[in-house]
């Protein structure tokens, strides 16, 4: 995938970047339905759209400054069906899912990250276990929004620490990863 690394990568990302990630999640948030998670606040939607794409900006410039080439993020906008599952990233032709908390929730809640697995939407990486998944946490404390970037696993790896979430409106809705669980996968 490219040039590894073993331990988390902090990294800054530029003002340009957070306000296309700010503007996407604006744009975006009005063309999705979370109802099967129990999520309707568009804010809090928004804000999850904007964290995501942080999340991916960051994975990509640490590959990039690792000598990689790097495809994505992607800022188009879908319509409804036409929604993409898609990988986040392309890292030397190695497609790449990029999951990010940012660093208050984890704060409240543990350093976690989740998959989708409602009976309407469910993410496809979860029935592959040679993708690729990065993990981010990105401090929405910080005006620069810092991230730490997680060495990259594979799903085969993530499947037996793969958790019911904590939070009980979102069981039987997503499965989590906590960071907690990762020494040694």
């Amino acid at each position: 995938m490219g040039k590894p690394f073993r331990i988390p990568q902090k990294i800054l990302l530029d003002g340009a970047t957070i306000l296309r990630a700010k503007k996407f999640a604006e744009a975006v948030t009005g063309t999705v339905d979370y109802s099967d998670s129990n999520q309707s606040v568009k804010m809090k939607i928004q804000d999850d759209h904007f964290i995501s794409k942080l999340g991916e900006e960051a994975v990509k410039k640490i590959f990039e400054k690792r000598g990689s080439k790097v495809i994505g993020p992607d800022y188009t906008i879908y319509d409804g069906k036409k929604k993409s599952w898609s990988a986040d990233l392309t890292i030397n032709n190695i497609e790449v899912a990029v999951k990010t908390q940012k660093k208050s929730a984890a704060d409240k809640y543990g350093l976690s990250w989740t998959f989708q697995l409602s009976p309407v939407r469910k993410d496809p990486i979860l029935k592959n276990p040679d993708a690729w998944v990065c993990f981010v946490e990105c401090d929405d404390g910080d005006e620069n929004f810092s991230c730490k970037v997680f060495p990259p696993k594979k799903m085969k790896a993530l499947i037996p620490v793969l958790k019911e979430p904590r939070l009980k409106h979102l069981k039987g809705k997503k499965r989590v990863v906590y960071a907690s669980d990762l020494i040694g996968s």
